[in-house]
């Protein structure tokens, strides 16, 4: 399998989580099963890779909405979106601490640090945002969250984006208020190791609510700078209508159907065209769009995330379509806790073969493991980057 199929596979783990790899047991060797001189086994990799991020989107954009129960707490990607007074002083809250003002004291800002273990000693994620007001229903926010393995003092990746919100109401801390919906717009990148890795810009449409349930769509487009090989690959990706519902428990629940295409090509002919802000569902003219590179395939995902007080607690895909025609299924087990690197679990098939199979935790951070050759990648927030 060669390494620089994987970014296709990074490309959708935005979007989506997949499996990437070679054949399973009982495959032709890829050294006699090619097509257009390209290796079946090398094909799968790269599938597989689009596929991971084409699931990482629509995750991502679930969690750019807190649950409506009010309470402090962020989602896994954004900050709370509540308009309760959180607990400012930082005090720990089941493996989550607030801050606002953030600890270097900004004005405008908020801070919020998760981690692997309710006693906040083992920090997984450090959120920073300072937001600027526009106009009384809009505001632009500098988000930065740091990313850490499990016993590391040293970011392992850092996830920086500038927000555009409009047609929105904000609390004291510059968090939209959710029941009344809003438009947002977002442009960052993920730097693995202080190298700008991935870039992935992205819109979102949430409706005000009615009743317990509301409507919302996003589109997004990204693409791995830096490459493999001489190779780059990328993703679109709309979701056209979603269903956001807050369950009995006061847990919220996103539904939706990603759909969007995959792309390769040489390093530095990939880039993302900007166009007009949608501010309804369903979206018809993405905001964001890929451009150059090579058509690979499309996607189809339906996908079921709910979060618990902010944090991903079910992620469920079911029978999912992928490039070149292979089938993605994800699950969660909820026997673990969300820190837990098998919390949630991909696989990747063909022709009722395993091409690759994934575990990571709420986070997005894990490992893809190809079947075939038994090589592993390391996944972090959502993206294959290694």
């Amino acid at each position: 399998m060669k390494t620089s199929n994987l970014f296709i596979l990074a490309a959708f783990l935005t979007s989506t989580l997949t499996a990437c790899g070679g054949g399973a047991s009982g495959s032709i060797p890829p050294t006699s099963d090619t097509l257009g001189g390209i290796s079946t086994q090398s094909t799968q990799t790269e599938d597989a890779i689009a596929s991971t991020e084409a699931i990482g989107a629509p995750v991502q954009d679930f969690s750019n909405v807190n649950d409506s129960t009010n309470s402090p707490l962020q989602s896994i990607a954004i900050a709370p979106m509540s308009a309760a007074a959180p607990n400012t002083s930082g005090t720990c809250n089941n493996g989550v601490e607030f801050y606002a003002p953030d600890k270097n004291g900004d004005p405008n800002s908020t801070e919020t640090q998760f981690f692997y273990d309710n006693a906040c000693v083992g920090l997984a994620r450090d959120i920073v945002r300072i937001w600027t007001s526009t106009s009384s229903s809009s505001e632009t926010v500098a988000r930065t969250a740091k990313m850490y393995a499990l016993n590391s003092s040293t970011p392992a990746a850092v996830r920086t984006e500038t927000v555009n919100y409009i047609h929105a109401s904000f609390d004291q801390y510059g968090y939209p208020v959710v029941k009344n919906g809003f438009d947002r717009s977002h442009t960052g990148e993920l730097d693995v190791a202080g190298v700008k890795t991935i870039v992935e810009d992205g819109e979102f449409v949430l409706a005000a609510a009615s009743g317990n349930s509301t409507t919302f769509c996003s589109d997004s487009a990204g693409y791995n700078a830096v490459g493999i090989s001489g190779k780059t690959y990328g993703w679109s990706g709309l979701l056209p209508s979603g269903t956001r519902t807050v369950n009995s428990d006061g847990s919220v629940t996103w539904q939706s159907t990603h759909t969007g295409n995959a792309y390769t090509g040489s390093i530095g002919s990939l880039s993302i065209q900007i166009g007009s802000q949608n501010t309804a569902c369903p979206i018809t003219t993405p905001m964001f769009t890929l451009a150059g590179g090579t058509l690979k395939g499309s996607f189809n995902i339906p996908i079921s995330a709910t979060y618990s007080r902010g944090i991903l607690t079910n992620l469920t895909i079911t029978n999912a379509t992928l490039v070149n025609g292979n089938t993605l299924n994800v699950s969660t087990n909820t026997s673990l806790q969300p820190p837990d690197p098998h919390f949630i679990s991909g696989t990747l098939t063909k022709n009722g073969a395993t091409v690759a199979t994934f575990n990571v935790n709420a986070f997005g951070d894990g490992v893809l493991t190809v079947t075939a050759t038994g090589k592993q990648y390391v996944i972090n927030d959502w993206h294959v980057v290694k």
